[in-house]
């Protein structure tokens, strides 16, 4: 008997969201390196997959496509003919990993969270059970999303989608930062946002069982959510539908997955949340939940509605562009430091959607791996900024100045953090980024061209960030925080958070190979199923006719 791997990987932080509750109250310290060592292990598994993972394919078992590896495949509905159906694939696995990977630093980043204002009841009470709570919504949430990058299953897959959204509502409105009015309104405003997205995926879930069982598709042909058996029907021509109604399936999965990632017009919720919740929970939220939407796109669009997505791709395209040039320039405008980072967020999640539907290899290859980077970068220039924050007690960029002198370790970190955020080529960013323009440029040049202005845009977004907050004279501002002139330097467990970070950027800037080698099979096998060829080079003959 194969030992259940992918359940235990999930199953390990949901347990320990709830062992974390029994611990008593009087012992927060306890809770909070359990919830620590939950991660680690986690993280553990998560390599110990890595490393057994065969990167020229494979063949799991359980998976006669070869695609998906530590396959698990039992009954769970049969009425329904849905079944707990978990498997890995490159694609799978690097999110896997940049989720088990962040989440021991964001509770190191987080230690403190809980313990201030976070922790107070509605009528002004401290809670009893402040850390406990957050360690354990935190866990909830990290084992809801690794269990959609291996659910095999459509319904398991929704379920698990929205559920995500109850844990990370409270950790905004329950432990954010802002003052609770407003943390409420960006929770209520985050959660039904996503839950209309969910609703609307909900009767497309349900419309495409109707024609898996229209088509004959799982036992006795009562219809099926096995994301394996649809995706084979597809590719045969088994599934009895016309192109109209499969079209309005595909918009169905992918309004809900817009409004996750966010693509523009459905980002609004973002930047709220993002400023709202603490520097941790945001993260938690813009670098690993949000992805969920973007890795559905991939799995579940592409594969499930080849066709609607050639027809639509045009159009997202566009979409992408738009939210690239616009998050870019409103962060410009932005006088709040970390809701100009959320924008920054919106405009990178343009690229990544980009490079999915450029509906090419080297793009399809760049979103993934932007996936990853944007969550690496984006943790590190966000938790710094976090980390500034709380010495000075304001978000204001006005308020800083001069901090380099003062703290020229804080300094350089957000320094490097920046630069990756803008793709300075040798951070990791830069080939991720350079992947999805140029598989883009292949198909739709226009687009291409002009989400290469965002490479302006970023670099004066970012540089003068630096430049008002970093540069110039140290303030001595009165006020409910610290003056700049008295900051202090990054210290200890600061440092742990972001050290790892930043060596991340540095070596995937200049050998981001394991991790391609690692999705470069995956993708390869999503443009197989869905038909789809990259477009050959075009070469303008020379003068004479003959080969340039």
């Amino acid at each position: 008997m194969n030992t259940p791997w992918l359940t235990i990987l999930w199953l390990l932080p949901a347990v320990g969201a709830v062992a974390v509750l029994a611990i008593p109250s009087s012992r927060p310290d306890i809770a909070k390196w359990f919830g620590l060592g939950v991660s680690v292990a986690v993280l553990c598994l998560a390599l110990g997959l890595t490393a057994a993972f065969d990167r020229g394919g494979g063949s799991g078992s359980g998976d006669t496509s070869g695609r998906y590896q530590f396959v698990e495949d039992h009954s769970w509905i049969p009425a329904l003919g849905t079944r707990y159906a978990l498997g890995l694939d490159g694609i799978g696995l690097v999110l896997v990993l940049l989720t088990a990977v962040l989440l021991p630093l964001l509770i190191v980043a987080g230690w403190k969270d809980a313990d201030h204002s976070g922790s107070l009841d509605h009528s002004g009470g401290r809670r009893q059970k402040g850390p406990h709570t957050y360690l354990a919504l935190t866990l909830a949430v990290e084992a809801m999303v690794l269990m959609s990058f291996v659910a095999l299953d459509i319904l398991l897959f929704y379920i698990f989608f929205e559920a995500m959204l109850i844990p990370m509502y409270f950790l905004i409105g329950g432990f954010g930062t802002t003052v609770g009015v407003d943390r409420t309104r960006a929770a209520v405003k985050f959660l039904l946002y996503n839950l209309f997205g969910g609703l609307i995926m909900l009767a497309a879930v349900i419309g495409l069982y109707v024609v898996t069982a229209r088509s004959g598709l799982g036992t006795d042909g009562a219809g099926t959510f096995d994301l394996r058996v649809v995706v084979d029907a597809v590719s045969t021509g088994q599934l009895d539908a016309g192109g109209g109604l499969l079209k309005l399936l595909f918009l169905g999965f992918m309004f809900a997955f817009a409004v996750k990632a966010p693509l523009w017009p459905f980002h609004s919720w973002l930047p709220d949340a993002a400023v709202s919740a603490t520097p941790a929970s945001a993260v938690l939220m813009m670098a690993v939940v949000d992805k969920v939407g973007t890795f559905a796109m991939l799995r579940y669009c592409l594969q499930l509605f080849p066709d609607a997505t050639r027809y639509f791709a045009p159009a997202i395209a566009t979409l992408a562009v738009i939210g690239i040039v616009y998050g870019a320039v409103l962060a410009i405008g932005q006088t709040d430091v970390m809701r100009l980072i959320a924008y920054t967020s919106i405009s990178h999640f343009g690229f990544i959607i980009l490079g999915i539907f450029a509906l090419t290899t080297q793009g399809q290859t760049g979103s993934t791996l932007y996936m990853v980077n944007h969550g690496i970068s984006t943790a590190a220039l966000f938790l710094v900024a976090g980390f500034l924050v709380s010495r000075r007690g304001s978000r204001l960029i006005a308020d800083y100045g001069g901090v380099q002198k003062v703290a020229p370790v804080l300094a350089g970190t957000f320094l490097v953090a920046g630069l990756a955020t803008l793709s300075l080529p040798g951070l990791a960013p830069f080939i991720s980024e350079f992947l999805v323009l140029i598989g883009t440029f292949t198909r739709y040049p226009v687009a291409a061209i002009a989400a290469a202005s965002a490479l302006v845009l970023s670099a004066i977004y970012i540089l003068w960030l630096y430049q008002r907050m970093m540069g110039g004279p140290s303030r001595a501002v009165e006020g409910p925080g610290a003056a700049t002139r008295g900051m202090r330097d990054l210290h200890g467990r600061e440092l742990v958070v972001i050290a790892p970070l930043l060596a991340l950027l540095l070596v995937f800037g200049v050998y981001p190979k394991p991790v391609l080698d690692i999705i470069d099979p995956a993708v390869a096998h999503t443009m197989s199923t869905i038909g789809q060829t990259d477009p050959p080079p075009t070469v303008p003959p020379s003068p004479d006719g003959g080969p340039r």
